[in-house]
């Protein structure tokens, strides 16, 4: 996909290193609303079923019941289906989790569009402009598998309510030929260039790249930034970019509002305004098909961010801020 060898689902990352954990901490208890074979906590469930909980398809009592036992002490992970665990179950991560303060990691699988067959009402893509709306939680899209288990154990470590999104595809490797740097609040930088910088997470950091190849071959070098973690934001890598660059697109499988993009705006709208691109679903829901015809449809493709770059370095240029 996108010209990169691909790996393993970002959600069987997920599962394989729940379980890995689960051997290291014997505070760790998972709950999941009947998808386990879905989202991987199988894995987990078949080796520590003493620690595993099947709520059913009851994602509100799930979280819940998480924050009774977080406040036991224990680090509960919930997992489901993102657009069930966010939209369901929302009212209860709101107060039962966040007001409360207590320490509850959840992790969405099946987000965005790319799940492809699955159909639209299990396409979640407004699910980190809900979990970003939340004060103080952290929310993270990895890109592949290598940068989800390192971000599912640096959620364990932090002591507060996480937001993890995982997909349901196989992921290009990202990191496969590169070290993954990744640390909540930090963004990663995978290829540098002084023209435009493109800001993606998820599956848009593999079309990122092979927009880059692109764009190069016209002889423009665009850095390619790697921000899974939405929030916090890497604030700092943005205004670094923005200063050298003086452009951006910014690339994710979610609806334009509320995502990385929107982060990624105020963030330049404090520090250093710069023209600025956005390639993500508008304002619509898509529908069940193949993966990759979607991602073509709704403008998820390497094409359309090299056209995105195109257009802000035609601002640029001319020095205009707003398209």
């Amino acid at each position: 996909m996108f010209g990169l060898k691909v790996g393993k689902p970002t959600r069987q990352a997920f599962g394989e290193t729940l379980a890995e954990l689960g051997r290291e901490r014997p505070d760790l208890v998972v709950l999941d609303a009947d998808l386990s074979k879905s989202t991987y906590t199988a894995y987990f469930a078949k080796e520590f079923p003493e620690r595993f909980f099947n709520v059913g398809i009851a994602e509100a009592n799930m979280v819940g019941l998480a924050a009774g036992l977080a406040s036991c002490g224990k680090v509960p992970v919930c997992a489901s289906f993102a657009a069930f665990l966010l939209c369901k179950a929302f009212d209860q991560m709101r107060i039962a989790v966040n007001y409360a303060g207590l320490n509850v990691k959840f992790v969405g699988s099946h987000g965005g569009i790319s799940i492809g067959e699955d159909g639209v009402s299990q396409m979640a893509v407004e699910d980190v402009a809900l979990a970003q709306a939340l004060p103080g939680f952290v929310v993270l899209v990895p890109a592949d598998e290598h940068e989800t288990r390192l971000a599912v154990r640096a959620a364990l470590e932090h002591p507060g309510p996480v937001y993890i999104r995982v997909g349901r595809p196989k992921a290009p490797l990202v990191y496969d030929q590169r070290p993954c740097d990744f640390a909540i609040g930090k963004a990663v930088q995978v290829r540098d260039g002084s023209d435009v910088t493109i800001a993606a997470n998820g599956l848009m950091v593999a079309a990122a790249l092979a927009a880059a190849d692109r764009l190069a071959a016209e002889g423009i070098e665009a850095r390619v930034l790697d921000m899974a973690s939405v929030k916090p934001l890497d604030v700092e890598a943005v205004r670094k970019a923005a200063a050298e660059t003086g452009a951006f697109v910014v690339a994710e499988e979610h609806l334009k509002a509320g995502g990385l993009g929107s982060a990624v705006a105020m963030a330049l709208a404090e520090t250093v305004p710069v023209p600025v691109e956005f390639v993500a679903i508008q304002d619509t829901y898509a529908e069940s098909g193949d993966p990759q015809q979607l991602l073509e449809k709704y403008g998820l493709s390497p094409d359309a961010i090299a056209e995105a770059a195109r257009r802000v370095l035609a601002r640029k240029r001319a020095g205009v801020a707003t398209s």
